[in-house]
């Protein structure tokens, strides 16, 4: 998908992080763009600093796990916008997992945000954007926790697995209606991931943040770390441009995680190379 000036794209978790260097670099582009959150203070504050950028951005207030908010956010965005033509599924959440403290409703809240949430943006938009037949891109939000089980067992690597499955798939039968797809496996970056639990819906219960002397604490005090060491928004931002302008499925941005992912893969062949030949 060359030519993004014009265009309208949609934008989950857009008031900040990765969502708003995205929501910007698309509005760099000349695109008409439409932010979705579930915080609305933040998101009204993120369509006003982008007011200065592209005059053509606004804002719908939605919660991804909820269906029927999902398709009245879509709703809105045909009656401003007509048409659209980039749907950028980036709201995500991330919670701490392991064998030592399984929660059935920290795996219920990230799935639901992480997997469900894009299913349930596809069933809104994707009809759409086939039936205008101007072409179209799908982004998903994935991580390197989706390439590589880094975390161990834990709620958001597998919910992270499951968007790359999706994705593939998703490209296998939308191209050849000229619609792209692209998956999108950042490294660590510089966002509010961390803090993820200030927009938990009562619905999943409380919040149990993890409890320091324990594995779940001493690994959310590592990743803390890491993500306050981790690249910036807008570095993420910009080689997904370059994805979406160059149809380029998967997307990666940290090359030093390459030793990583030629490891496991190396790990794969070596098993099949020991299944004896028939």
């Amino acid at each position: 998908m060359r030519g993004l000036t014009g265009k309208t794209a949609f934008v989950t978790g857009g008031a900040s992080g990765i969502g708003f260097a995205v929501s910007l670099a698309f509005a760099q582009a000349g695109m008409k763009v439409m932010l979705a959150d579930i915080e609305e203070e933040a998101l009204a504050a993120a369509v006003k600093n982008l007011k200065d950028v592209g005059p053509d951005v606004r804002g719908v207030q939605c919660d991804v796990t909820d269906s029927r908010s999902v398709e009245r956010a879509a709703k809105m965005s045909y009656e401003a916008f007509g048409k659209i033509h980039v749907l950028c599924n980036n709201a995500g959440v991330l919670a701490i997992g392991g064998i030592d403290n399984i929660s059935v409703e920290e795996w219920r809240w990230v799935f639901d945000v992480n997997v469900m949430g894009i299913l349930y943006s596809l069933s809104a938009f994707l009809p759409h954007i086939r039936a205008h037949g101007e072409g179209g891109h799908i982004v998903n939000m994935a991580s390197m926790a989706g390439i590589l089980s880094g975390q161990g067992f834990s709620p958001y690597s597998a919910s992270k697995f499951a968007v790359v499955n999706m994705s593939e798939g998703l490209a296998t039968q939308l191209q050849p209606l000229g619609i792209g797809v692209s998956v999108v496996c950042p490294g660590f970056v510089r966002t509010k991931i961390m803090e993820g639990a200030r927009n938990r819906p009562e619905r999943y219960g409380l919040a149990r943040g993890p409890r320091s002397g324990t594995p779940e604490g001493a690994s959310f005090a590592r990743l803390s770390q890491l993500v306050h060491a981790g690249i910036e928004p807008s570095d993420v931002a910009r080689r997904l441009i370059s994805a979406i302008q160059n149809d380029e499925l998967y997307v990666f941005t940290h090359p030093e995680r390459r030793p990583e992912v030629e490891a496991k893969f190396s790990a794969i062949l070596a098993a099949f190379d020991r299944v004896p030949v028939q």
